[in-house]
């Protein structure tokens, strides 16, 4: 075998050997460019693909190789871009013979989806004020911990309907799931491409008003003549029969037609038990990548980001200070951060290490203040129960609330990870944990009499000496 036959002998076997999403995201369009002596040069689409190639799965795609060519060879990966051929006039395409236009799409690659080459001059571009003007790629900044998922939702804005669909992005409270979503539609609607975004209770509250107005032929054209659907907070669907149908059809006409959908959560598909299976099933048959909380190196970087945008003198060192003590997410980062600046501008005061220090002691003194058992026996107290109850076996409704109310302050109000609080109740997942605090601030949100008792139990565990 020659040269070329030898690497897509050893593509077509990777391909069968890796696992899909670390195929799809790193191998995937990877062509043999030269060979030098015993060095086999691989033209890769993007820096991160070559990075992760050359530094974390050197080894595996050299012994595939290795073993193809019969001796030992070694790899170097190079940015190689395949130029992409311009489509034809929407009058052309139009006129085109069909195995004429099927050629085209082949020799191509990689090709937009059909409907994307033509367009719908009738749909006006969609307005920006539904997105956050801050929310680009440009300004996340994955660092280590979150390289795949940024290069995944590049991949996917480049070639909606692509490789990656559906794309389902799950992590935390604060990480920066809201951030990729609306980075995806910024950059689709940059290219005329109908992206709309909602949370999950947004398409909910649309779907009862078309109900009650009887206009849900209206919702659905809406929804399905998108090219690219974008729902955060996908979890809240749960639970939600009527809801949960509709999304069903509506995943069906996208897909069909290779539109792209694009979700985020709290938790992976498999942990949405209450959703259902040929939804999950769904979700799961696409990319399912999670967000990792940044590293320090990464939350220092953002900050130095935000104070260069702000125009705030923050030392390098200041930076680091506040980073080590900022490590839930980027959004308690954020707010230590606007407490820094609105103490400079009301003050006029220069950033110190003593100020800094004063202002990190402030922010966070309840956390450290209020422990688990703390909590364990304000909210037992609050509901005539014992702490065992709360961390034992029962699950009757009185209890299952107490509880849930109790991981939540936990979460909020405490030190401890979501595994600590989960052995504290008696050795519960982390993802327990995780769902008990989302139903928490799900019914925050809908019952005045839910958040008054949240309330009273936060001014307490407060108030503690």
């Amino acid at each position: 075998m020659n040269a070329q036959e030898l690497w897509n002998t050893a593509y077509h076997q990777l391909e069968l050997q890796l696992d899909r999403a670390s195929f799809e995201t790193w191998l995937r369009g990877a062509n043999l460019l030269a060979v030098d002596g015993d060095v086999f040069v691989i033209g890769v689409r993007n820096e991160y693909a070559r990075d992760m190639l050359q530094h974390r799965l050197y080894r595996n795609v050299r012994r595939v190789l290795s073993d193809v060519a019969g001796k030992a060879v070694e790899l170097r990966f190079e940015l190689h871009k395949v130029p992409v051929r311009q489509p034809a006039a929407v009058e052309e395409l139009v006129q085109m013979p069909l195995f004429q236009l099927m050629a085209q799409q082949d020799a191509s690659q990689p090709s937009a989806p059909l409907h994307q080459q033509i367009l719908r001059p009738e749909r006006a571009p969609l307005p920006d004020h539904d997105l956050n003007s801050k929310y680009t790629f440009d300004r996340f900044l994955p660092g280590n911990e979150n390289q795949m998922v940024y290069a995944a939702a590049q991949a996917v804005a480049d070639l909606p309907g692509g490789s990656y669909n559906p794309f389902f992005v799950h992590g935390g409270v604060g990480l920066g799931k809201t951030h990729i979503l609306q980075a995806i539609a910024h950059r689709c609607r940059a290219r005329n491409l109908r992206a709309i975004y909602v949370p999950s209770e947004v398409f909910i509250n649309d779907l009862v008003d078309a109900i009650r107005q009887k206009t849900t032929a209206m919702f659905r054209d809406k929804y399905r003549s998108c090219d690219v659907l974008l729902v955060d907070d996908i979890q809240f669907i749960a639970g939600k029969e009527s809801s949960q149908e509709e999304f069903f059809h509506t995943f069906n006409a996208l897909y069909t037609f290779n539109k792209q959908v694009v979700l985020a959560s709290d938790r992976p598909p498999r942990d949405l038990q209450t959703l259902e299976a040929r939804l999950r099933s769904r979700f799961e048959g696409g990319l399912v990548i999670d967000i990792q909380p940044p590293e320090l190196e990464t939350r220092a970087a953002i900050l130095c980001q935000w104070a260069k945008e702000n125009n705030i003198a923050l030392p390098a060192s200041t930076c680091e200070m506040i980073a080590a003590k900022a490590r839930a997410n980027v959004r308690e980062l954020e707010g230590i951060f606007n407490q820094i600046v609105a103490t400079i501008r009301l003050s006029g005061a220069k950033v110190t290490p003593m100020l800094t220090d004063d202002i990190l002691d402030g922010y966070r003194r309840p956390r450290h203040r209020v422990t688990l058992k703390h909590v364990l026996e304000t909210v037992a107290n609050h509901h005539g129960l014992s702490t065992d109850d709360l961390i034992g076996p029962k699950r009757n409704g009185p209890i299952n609330q107490a509880r849930q109310i109790a991981m939540y302050l936990a979460r909020e109000y405490t030190t401890a990870s979501l595994p600590q609080i989960g052995d504290a109740f008696g050795g519960r997942r982390h993802s327990t944990v995780l769902h008990s605090c989302s139903k928490v601030e799900e019914e925050i949100r809908t019952s005045d009499a839910y958040a008054g008792i949240v309330n009273y139990l936060r001014d307490r565990l407060l108030k503690l000496k």
